[in-house]
């Protein structure tokens, strides 16, 4: 049996028709009824009870109709993982995220499997305090990074998660009642420090040194985990600009989210090793990235 004919057969249990079936393969009705012929003298029995206005599988053509469906799913799925071993997709993706941001990105995700069926993603659970280790250390394939990453040894992908800016404060301190706050208001108030591992400038990126008007922000104990943070600000021993999701997923009865009315909005954008072996995987993630483009939380 030839694949067009099974595709010829699949086609016409599904319509029912011959005209119909013969217009969606562009092939002649005649040729729908050749290969029905075929198949019914290979298997000595009738597939189809026709009449001048219906046509229905017969029992041993709906077994058939499953058997062959069920055959040619696997034949596409095997040559959709042999493509994806070819373009180095195979194998999961090793994805770093920090604190929900698996959550965030989940439609990429979803999206990326559809197109690769041979790809997978597997979340790991990143470090504030050590951003770019993981994929030094060939932990992660890539992670999900908020911008600025300006490392020579990384590349920069595409923008997969756009968003705004909050301040975490214990629910009992003298900002938690306020609607809003500036940067100048942190003066005075301690700011979790995420760790001597993570560059300045990346650390600065969420939580300045200085205000705009140069006073200096105090940086308080380390934290090296969202979590931590969160541990932090809920024992009244720091406060903590955090990105706009956390108030999605970390609800804390001693933590109150006030915006941060000065804030830039923060991008996120998949970050990998320019010496990285699985740079296919990596590279077919991103494509799927941008073809999406940047959703704004």
């Amino acid at each position: 049996m030839e694949l067009r004919d099974v595709e010829v057969f699949l086609a016409l249990a599904d319509e029912l028709h011959f005209g119909r079936t013969a217009e969606r393969l562009h092939i002649s009705q005649a040729r729908v009824s050749q290969v029905v012929r075929k198949l019914e003298r290979t298997t000595g029995a009738p597939l189809f009870e026709r009449t001048t206005r219906t046509v229905h599988l017969t029992p041993i053509g709906r077994r058939l109709r499953d058997d062959l469906a069920h055959a040619r799913d696997l034949f596409q799925d095997a040559l959709v993982r042999a493509n994806c071993a070819a373009q180095g997709v195979g194998g999961a993706l090793r994805l770093g995220v920090l604190g929900a941001m698996g959550h965030e990105i989940r439609p990429l995700i979803e999206e990326f499997r559809s197109r690769h069926r041979g790809g997978e993603v597997q979340l790991l659970e990143s470090r504030l305090s050590d951003p770019f280790g993981p994929l030094r250390t060939d932990q992660v394939d890539a992670q999900i990074l908020w911008l600025p990453v300006q490392e020579p040894d990384l590349i920069v992908g595409p923008v997969v998660l756009t968003e705004g800016r909050v301040l975490a404060v214990p629910s009992g301190s003298d900002l938690a009642g306020l609607e809003s706050v500036t940067w100048e208001q942190l003066d005075g108030h301690p700011v979790a420090h995420i760790g001597s591992m993570a560059p300045p400038y990346w650390e600065e990126a969420l939580a300045p040194r200085r205000t705009p008007n140069g006073r200096l922000i105090k940086r308080g104990p380390t934290a090296c985990t969202i979590q931590e943070v969160l541990a932090l600000v809920a024992d009244g021993k720091v406060i903590s600009p955090l990105h706009q999701h956390s108030t999605r997923y970390f609800s804390h009865p001693d933590i109150t989210y006030v915006p941060l009315r000065e804030a830039p909005s923060t991008q996120w954008a998949i970050v990998w090793s320019s010496t990285t072996d699985r740079s296919g995987v990596v590279r077919a993630f991103a494509r799927v990235a941008e073809e999406l483009g940047s959703p704004s939380a």
